[in-house]
């Protein structure tokens, strides 16, 4: 299965999130387009097609690129 960079996976679910909350607090228009748009790219980048999916699988493909990334030390 091909996976996005960790690197985009992590500003994806850090806009999605920061969005979430500045949309709780303005409700604006505008924030809720820019969060429908990071929604479907992370969407598209996680194979997903609900937020809440997209960021649970975000955050399992980063944990375990950390993994490969930091071998156990023994």
């Amino acid at each position: 299965m091909i996976t996005a960079h960790p690197s985009l996976l992590r500003e994806l679910v850090e806009r999605c999130e920061t969005l979430r909350r500045r949309l709780a607090v303005d409700n604006s228009a505008q924030t809720a387009r820019q969060l429908e748009d990071a929604t479907y790219t992370l969407c598209v980048a996680t194979g997903t097609r609900r937020l809440d999916t997209a960021l649970f699988v975000a955050r399992r493909q980063l944990a375990e690129a950390m993994r490969r990334d930091q071998p156990l030390r023994h």
